[in-house]
């Protein structure tokens, strides 16, 4: 009932910004249903505005962003614009979520983990430690029930979420440490966002929640002591092997993490229903063409960190991995505070535990025959 109060008074905060949605998504040029929506005119080129938590262009992640707003272009015909402003340029990247909430921003692209502090379930919808992979989170979110159950917790904020992109299983983090044992993590200031960073502060660690554009800065200057950013193809564009030298694996604490695409609910129930395939059909294909371009230049760029710039690539302990994952299937139980978080959670274990057993015979099986 808290949460739900919580929710509410946000909304109520927001005032006329979801009238602005409809405004911005007409061009200045809306006409009114007979059901009080604001419409499109006929012929009207549509200018929608998306703000990032990425950095402007920046590799993989904010490639994918322009993807999207040039997909949604041409899909369109042309009825459609979108520009994408990088974090920071318009707001910074922790306030995307408010900004497509309020209609400042008809868009945003982020992950749902960033959102933790107003929806406890909201990295269920991005990164669970030890939790699915890429092709699980997808299986999940577009035929296992996600989708519906993200919708159902971001409509209170007058947003509707769709999978816009993943990077993969990505790395463990850039540490000026060597980790040896769970005794080692005590005390490490790491820059981890999400359910991850809970884990970290529960296995004696300081969890430190930043943008990605000031991971470089916080890490050469000793501000933190680790950070995880995505993987290799990122990490070698943010100069992160200049800031640590120890490079570990697996990314225990981001299996396959989901990117989202936000959508102010007004400026898309204002687009005829064409566009609103377009918009859904173009967060699709960006959801598969970044997978894609991660899986093609994560090793490349490994290979560069290693023999170019001499980083030292470490496997995390077994006993270290297992106690995090101890921590971790504890605390997501603890998430789950109101009865939709309840469904959240439960869809998402029935999921995790057949995914399991499914890929034991097949995606496993398969890679022990490979080696």
């Amino acid at each position: 009932m808290v949460n739900m109060m919580k929710r509410r008074k946000f909304i109520g905060a927001l005032g006329a910004g979801a009238a602005v949605a409809g405004l911005a998504a007409c061009g200045g040029a809306p006409t009114e249903c007979s059901d009080g929506q604001v419409a499109v005119k006929s012929g009207e080129k549509i200018k929608w505005t998306m703000v990032t938590t990425w950095p402007k262009n920046f590799a993989g992640l904010g490639e994918g962003a322009e993807y999207l707003a040039k997909l949604i272009g041409q899909l369109s015909g042309g009825r459609m614009e979108v520009k994408v402003y990088g974090s920071g340029e318009l707001v910074p990247a922790l306030q995307v979520f408010e900004a497509v909430a309020t209609g400042a921003a008809q868009m945003g692209h982020g992950a749902a983990y960033y959102w933790s502090g107003k929806l406890s379930m909201s990295p269920f919808f991005a990164a669970v430690p030890f939790g699915l992979n890429a092709q699980e989170m997808n299986g999940w979110l577009l035929h296992g029930g996600g989708i519906e159950l993200w919708r159902e917790l971001y409509a209170p904020f007058n947003l509707i979420p769709e999978p816009a992109g993943n990077t993969g299983v990505q790395m463990a983090g850039w540490f000026n440490k060597e980790i040896n044992s769970i005794e080692d993590i005590k005390g490490l200031k790491m820059r981890i966002p999400g359910l991850g960073g809970e884990v970290w502060k529960r296995a004696g660690g300081i969890p430190v929640l930043m943008p990605g554009s000031e991971v470089f800065t916080s890490l050469d200057t000793g501000a933190i002591d680790a950070a995880e950013w995505v993987g290799p193809y990122n990490d070698l564009a943010f100069g992160l092997f200049k800031a640590a030298k120890y490079y570990y694996y697996p990314g225990w604490q981001e299996p396959g993490s989901t990117l989202e695409a936000l959508i102010n609910k007004e400026a898309f129930e204002a687009l005829p229903q064409d566009l609103q395939d377009v918009v859904r059909h173009a967060c699709r294909v960006t959801n598969a063409d970044m997978l894609a371009h991660f899986t093609a230049e994560n090793n490349k760029a490994l290979q560069t960190l290693v023999t170019k710039h001499g980083v030292q690539l470490k496997e995390l302990p077994k006993d270290v991995l297992d106690e995090l994952k101890t921590i971790s299937d504890a605390m997501i139980e603890e998430q789950a505070k109101t009865e939709l978080d309840q469904r959240i959670l439960k869809s998402f274990k029935t999921f995790r535990d057949q995914a399991k057993s499914w890929h034991e015979v097949s995606e496993v099986s398969y890679y022990r025959g490979r080696q």
